[in-house]
């Protein structure tokens, strides 16, 4: 069966080293604050929080502590606040070693879309544009297919660009792949998952 978006967060935590700082996206990004375990992962929102912890209990939420998705965290002894322009310098100055973000669609070159879809309401891209360009490693996790069963992961993007050539791995319901010269290399696929429904769902080229 394919991953579901738990074992997609649970997969992408696997990738963080002891000593990083990370950013999480939202959506199923988020989810990643809960696997991280015993690791010395320090994770950042970028709305002003260093530190974030897991979601809370339910009964336990603080409404006054939010990650970036305005979905209620929870706080370390060692948390940090700060404002936004303390945040992004963060960013922007290279100090994130990796992002995990969500994605709408990613072309085999790495190009990244994640921010809008025309014609609907857009609340604003928030710090997507800033940490592509800013941190030392960007990992996608999506859905390989939307719901009508098209590739997310295509030759070319459709939609408005976030930012050129700057994912370097994709963690979707159906395995791990790298962006490698000439299209997508799968590095794992999820447990019962065939490499043909893989081929028959991703539009983007696959090298070996």
């Amino acid at each position: 069966m394919p991953w579901d978006r738990n074992q997609m967060a649970a997969r992408a935590a696997e990738e963080l080293e002891d000593g990083w700082y990370v950013n999480l996206g939202i959506g199923i990004p988020t989810l990643v604050a809960n696997y991280v375990g015993d690791k010395d992962i320090t994770l950042q929102s970028e709305n002003g929080m260093l530190g974030m912890g897991p979601f809370p209990y339910e009964g336990e939420e603080d409404p006054d502590l939010i990650n970036a998705g305005k979905q209620t965290i929870t706080e370390l002894q060692r948390t940090a606040y700060f404002d936004s322009a303390t945040s992004f310098g963060m960013i922007r100055g290279g100090k994130i070693a990796a992002a995990i973000l969500g994605a709408m669609e990613v072309a085999e070159n790495g190009d990244l879309a994640n921010w809008m879809i025309p014609g609907k309401l857009v609340k604003g891209m928030g710090g997507a544009m800033d940490l592509v360009a800013g941190v030392g490693r960007v990992i996608v996790i999506m859905d390989h297919a939307n719901k009508a069963g098209e590739s997310k992961l295509l030759k070319e993007c459709t939609l408005p660009l976030t930012g050129k050539g700057v994912v370097d791995r994709i963690i979707t319901n159906l395995g791990v792949f790298d962006v490698v010269t000439g299209g997508l290399k799968i590095v794992e696929i999820a447990d019962g998952v065939t490499i043909d429904e893989i081929r028959s769902k991703t539009e983007a080229s696959l090298v070996d």
